[in-house]
């Protein structure tokens, strides 16, 4: 039978894919390397992406920094810009449904299902805008956060 510390990293991963797929905000979910993001014409966006920076062992609890970056394609208006402050482009549409979808994550892990659920987050997250991350034109926010879990992995068996 496998333990919760063992099988925490799947259940975390996977609890995340979960519920960002939930947003209405979120078409895909992809997880890996920052460099593995498939930014293709054939990617569903918007798309978030889910990256494990590092995992530490607490007593009773491993302890996840995770970074999830929430992005969708800039498209140019060929209008004549008429609007200086928001320029000819869907950016700041974009910078407001990402950064809508990581709160209500945060918001989940704080006191949602996600934190009954033991995924409980420590601290307060903090998020980053992004506009010229990419090669392709997207934008978006990248939140990092540390979520906590229980671990009963233990040393007698």
């Amino acid at each position: 039978m496998s333990q919760q510390g063992t099988r925490a990293f799947y259940q975390i991963t996977e609890t995340l894919k979960t519920q960002l797929l939930e947003d209405v905000n979120v078409n895909t979910v992809t997880f890996g390397n920052i460099t593995d993001i498939d930014l293709s014409k054939q990617t569903m966006f918007p798309l978030s992406h889910i990256i494990v920076n590092n995992v530490s062992f607490l007593d009773n609890s491993v302890n996840f920094n995770i970074s999830i970056l929430s992005m969708d394609i800039v498209d140019q208006s060929k209008d004549v810009v008429s609007d200086i402050f928001r320029g000819n482009n869907n950016e700041h549409d974009i910078l407001n449904s990402q950064l809508e979808v990581q709160n209500r994550l945060a918001l989940e892990l704080k006191r949602g299902d996600l934190f009954t659920s033991q995924y409980q987050l420590q601290g307060n997250p903090s998020c980053e805008p992004f506009t010229d991350r990419f090669e392709h034109q997207v934008a978006g926010w990248a939140i990092t956060f540390d979520l906590i879990t229980f671990n009963d992995v233990s040393i007698c068996d």
